[in-house]
């Protein structure tokens, strides 16, 4: 996370969990086949780091799809994810390498 854009991170999610922007969240995911998604912030002493957990039954074309629509929600996630994080959703990027799934 971006320094002093943790609040703002707050803010948004809080928005999209049970705030102005809930409705188009729900869509969106729905939209994408997201099944599941919870997002937790760390705090590190390098600065907050959000955890983000996302289920898919195809998780590449589920991210594809937040990349590409041109749907409003759509478009000002990813320019929230841009400011606060610093990642532009739209650049290919090599998915992340899985090193733990522990499960009993």
């Amino acid at each position: 996370m971006l320094p002093g854009k943790t609040q703002e991170d707050r803010d948004a999610l809080a928005s999209c969990a049970h705030g102005e922007r809930s409705a188009d969240h729900v869509a969106s995911r729905k939209r994408h086949g997201i099944t599941r998604e919870a997002v937790w912030i760390q705090s590190t002493p390098d600065g907050d780091v959000a955890v983000v957990y996302i289920e898919a039954r195809d998780i590449g074309a589920a991210m594809g799809g937040i990349a590409t629509s041109q749907e409003p929600f759509d478009v000002w996630f990813r320019e929230h994810i841009q400011n606060v994080h610093g990642m532009d959703l739209t650049a290919p990027s090599a998915p992340p390498e899985q090193v733990l799934d522990f499960r009993v």
